[in-house]
């Protein structure tokens, strides 16, 4: 926990219901142990999108597609999202998902390695949301910078670990050292990244959001 559960309750009591759809999805995936975007993270990711009205957002990590539908409904209208998967038993909840909500014409899910695909892209994109593998996040950077336009929003999400982050790495459990290591980088590398102005906010599991300059 990197805020006072307190703070965060106290919070969480203040939210206001989401879609039936998105309701419905939360609680399903909650029920399957399946992880998705907290409370917080989705109120900001809302605020976000409303100000920065992207019209192309691209998706690191799309589990059961709840944040790619969340981002659908607060994104202008004309909106398109791309969103990457590579977990095979994910795919089909997340397209069943995308039909449910009637977006299959909005949201387009890219089966496959997150490295190799944002590779192979060449659009620009406004917005891009990164929720996937975390020791992977340094190696997507330079990628994910090539796509994302110029005034262009990266949210990188759960990076601080909850709260291990600033403990040294022989603190953290064996299994997590290289998760842990590589995160430090990528933080490291945002913040020097010239081409792009982050902020580090403990919000959540921690989010940093870049501007591409």
């Amino acid at each position: 926990m990197i805020v006072d559960e307190r703070m965060v309750t106290f919070i969480h009591s203040l939210e206001t219901e989401n879609s039936e759809i998105l309701e419905t999805i939360e609680k399903e995936a909650l029920e399957t142990f399946v992880p998705i975007i907290r409370k917080e993270m989705q109120s900001f990711l809302k605020v976000l999108l409303s100000i920065q009205k992207p019209l192309k957002i691209l998706e690191v990590g799309t589990a059961v597609g709840f944040s790619a539908l969340l981002m659908s409904e607060y994104a202008p209208e004309g909106c398109t999202i791309t969103t990457i998967e590579k977990y095979e038993k994910r795919i089909p909840i997340a397209r069943e998902n995308f039909k449910r909500a009637g977006k299959e014409e909005v949201i387009t899910l890219l089966e496959g390695d997150a490295l190799e695909i944002l590779k192979g892209l060449q659009e620009s994109y406004d917005f891009i949301f990164m929720d996937a593998a975390k020791a992977q996040y340094i190696y997507y950077m330079p990628e994910v910078i090539r796509l994302l336009g110029k005034g262009g929003i990266l949210v990188s999400d759960n990076v601080l670990q909850d709260g291990d982050i600033i403990e040294s790495r022989f603190a953290v459990e064996r299994r997590n050292r290289t998760i842990h290591s590589r995160m430090r980088e990528y933080l490291y590398a945002l913040k020097h990244e010239e081409r792009l102005l982050t902020s580090i906010i403990p919000l959540g599991d921690g989010v940093a959001v870049s501007v591409k300059q």
